[in-house]
Protein backbone atom coordinates (compact mmCIF):
# COMPACT_ATOMS: atom_id res chain seq x y z
CA UNK A 1 0.00 0.00 0.00
CA UNK A 2 1.78 3.37 -1.19
CA UNK A 3 0.98 6.81 -0.35
CA UNK A 4 -1.46 6.98 -2.98
CA UNK A 5 -3.93 4.44 -1.97
CA UNK A 6 -4.22 6.42 1.75
CA UNK A 7 -5.03 9.60 -0.05
CA UNK A 8 -8.71 11.17 0.04
CA UNK A 9 -10.84 10.89 -2.81
CA UNK A 10 -13.04 13.11 -3.16
CA UNK A 11 -16.66 12.01 -4.32
CA UNK A 12 -19.80 13.76 -5.43
CA UNK A 13 -23.58 12.71 -4.38
CA UNK A 14 -26.07 14.97 -6.22
CA UNK A 15 -23.38 17.53 -6.79
CA UNK A 16 -22.51 17.48 -3.05
CA UNK A 17 -18.79 17.08 -2.52
CA UNK A 18 -18.71 14.25 -0.15
CA UNK A 19 -15.45 12.54 1.35
CA UNK A 20 -14.57 8.07 1.55
CA UNK A 21 -16.12 8.05 4.54
CA UNK A 22 -19.21 10.16 4.46
CA UNK A 23 -20.17 8.53 0.98
CA UNK A 24 -21.00 5.02 2.87
CA UNK A 25 -23.59 6.95 4.89
CA UNK A 26 -24.69 9.71 1.51
CA UNK A 27 -23.78 12.53 4.42
CA UNK A 28 -22.62 15.64 2.44
CA UNK A 29 -19.83 17.32 4.01
CA UNK A 30 -19.82 19.41 7.36
CA UNK A 31 -19.50 22.81 5.41
CA UNK A 32 -22.69 22.19 3.37
CA UNK A 33 -24.65 21.66 6.61
CA UNK A 34 -27.06 24.69 7.68
CA UNK A 35 -27.11 25.69 11.14
CA UNK A 36 -30.63 27.15 11.95
CA UNK A 37 -31.14 29.58 15.40
CA UNK A 38 -32.68 28.56 18.02
CA UNK A 39 -36.40 28.81 18.48
CA UNK A 40 -37.09 31.24 21.50
CA UNK A 41 -38.40 28.19 24.27
CA UNK A 42 -40.61 28.96 27.34
CA UNK A 43 -38.58 25.92 29.28
CA UNK A 44 -41.55 25.83 31.79
CA UNK A 45 -44.24 24.01 28.90
CA UNK A 46 -41.63 23.17 26.32
CA UNK A 47 -43.27 25.10 23.88
CA UNK A 48 -41.89 27.99 21.22
CA UNK A 49 -44.49 31.21 21.25
CA UNK A 50 -46.64 29.78 18.66
CA UNK A 51 -49.05 27.46 19.68
CA UNK A 52 -48.85 25.56 16.67
CA UNK A 53 -45.09 25.17 17.05
CA UNK A 54 -43.25 21.76 17.52
CA UNK A 55 -42.88 20.99 21.10
CA UNK A 56 -39.23 21.01 22.48
CA UNK A 57 -37.69 18.24 23.23
CA UNK A 58 -34.52 19.47 25.12
CA UNK A 59 -37.31 21.36 27.64
CA UNK A 60 -39.05 17.70 27.87
CA UNK A 61 -36.65 15.64 28.27
CA UNK A 62 -35.33 18.67 31.40
CA UNK A 63 -39.05 18.71 32.67
CA UNK A 64 -39.15 17.01 36.48
CA UNK A 65 -41.75 14.33 35.26
CA UNK A 66 -39.75 13.10 32.38
CA UNK A 67 -36.82 13.18 34.74
CA UNK A 68 -38.77 11.08 37.41
CA UNK A 69 -40.45 9.16 34.90
CA UNK A 70 -36.43 7.69 33.40
CA UNK A 71 -35.15 7.43 37.26
CA UNK A 72 -38.59 5.39 38.26
CA UNK A 73 -36.97 3.13 34.83
CA UNK A 74 -33.35 3.48 35.69
CA UNK A 75 -33.82 2.10 39.69
CA UNK A 76 -36.34 -0.76 37.68
CA UNK A 77 -33.75 -1.75 34.80
CA UNK A 78 -30.38 -1.46 36.44
CA UNK A 79 -30.86 -3.60 39.25
CA UNK A 80 -33.03 -6.58 37.64
CA UNK A 81 -30.37 -6.86 35.23
CA UNK A 82 -27.70 -6.78 37.72
CA UNK A 83 -29.64 -9.75 39.30
CA UNK A 84 -29.86 -11.63 36.59
CA UNK A 85 -26.56 -11.39 35.39
CA UNK A 86 -25.19 -12.35 38.25
CA UNK A 87 -27.78 -15.32 38.64
CA UNK A 88 -26.67 -16.05 35.05
CA UNK A 89 -22.81 -16.17 35.85
CA UNK A 90 -23.40 -18.30 38.73
CA UNK A 91 -24.82 -20.42 36.33
CA UNK A 92 -21.74 -20.66 34.40
CA UNK A 93 -19.33 -20.69 36.89
CA UNK A 94 -21.48 -23.53 38.24
CA UNK A 95 -21.22 -25.49 34.98
CA UNK A 96 -17.60 -24.82 34.58
CA UNK A 97 -16.34 -25.40 38.31
CA UNK A 98 -18.79 -27.63 40.21
CA UNK A 99 -19.50 -30.74 37.49
CA UNK A 100 -20.39 -33.39 40.66
CA UNK A 101 -23.03 -30.77 42.01
CA UNK A 102 -24.69 -30.18 38.52
CA UNK A 103 -24.59 -33.77 37.42
CA UNK A 104 -26.41 -34.34 40.79
CA UNK A 105 -29.41 -36.07 40.05
CA UNK A 106 -32.90 -33.94 41.06
CA UNK A 107 -36.04 -36.53 39.35
CA UNK A 108 -34.95 -39.07 37.75
CA UNK A 109 -32.33 -38.77 34.95
CA UNK A 110 -33.02 -35.16 35.16
CA UNK A 111 -30.02 -33.34 36.92
CA UNK A 112 -29.75 -30.28 38.57
CA UNK A 113 -27.60 -28.64 36.02
CA UNK A 114 -30.17 -29.62 33.42
CA UNK A 115 -32.95 -27.69 35.91
CA UNK A 116 -30.89 -24.43 36.46
CA UNK A 117 -30.44 -24.15 32.36
CA UNK A 118 -34.16 -24.49 32.01
CA UNK A 119 -34.93 -21.77 34.83
CA UNK A 120 -32.61 -19.48 32.95
CA UNK A 121 -35.28 -18.94 30.22
CA UNK A 122 -38.33 -19.25 33.18
CA UNK A 123 -36.22 -16.07 34.53
CA UNK A 124 -36.05 -14.20 31.27
CA UNK A 125 -39.80 -14.77 31.00
CA UNK A 126 -40.73 -13.76 34.22
CA UNK A 127 -38.65 -10.75 34.34
CA UNK A 128 -40.27 -10.01 30.71
CA UNK A 129 -43.17 -10.11 32.36
CA UNK A 130 -42.41 -7.86 36.08
CA UNK A 131 -41.47 -5.57 33.01
CA UNK A 132 -43.87 -5.31 31.10
CA UNK A 133 -46.36 -4.70 34.06
CA UNK A 134 -43.77 -2.33 35.46
CA UNK A 135 -44.02 -0.05 32.76
CA UNK A 136 -47.84 -0.41 31.98
CA UNK A 137 -48.89 0.15 35.79
CA UNK A 138 -46.12 3.07 36.51
CA UNK A 139 -44.75 4.39 33.42
CA UNK A 140 -47.10 4.49 30.60
CA UNK A 141 -49.29 6.68 32.62
CA UNK A 142 -46.96 8.84 33.24
CA UNK A 143 -45.48 8.72 29.42
CA UNK A 144 -49.36 9.47 28.12
CA UNK A 145 -49.71 12.92 30.68
CA UNK A 146 -46.47 13.85 28.98
CA UNK A 147 -47.70 13.31 25.52
CA UNK A 148 -50.66 15.51 26.88
CA UNK A 149 -48.80 18.24 28.27
CA UNK A 150 -46.55 18.33 25.21
CA UNK A 151 -49.50 18.67 22.63
CA UNK A 152 -48.63 14.86 20.83
CA UNK A 153 -51.62 12.52 20.82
Amino acid sequence: MGARSLRFRKLRWKGIPMTQASAFTHAPEPEKYVAFEPAVNDFSTGFGPDENAKPSYAAIREHPDFVRVRRRLTRFIFPVSVLFFVWYMTYVLLAAYAHDFMARRALGSVTVGLLLGLSQFVTTVVIMLWYARFTRTKVDPEIDRLRRFAGED
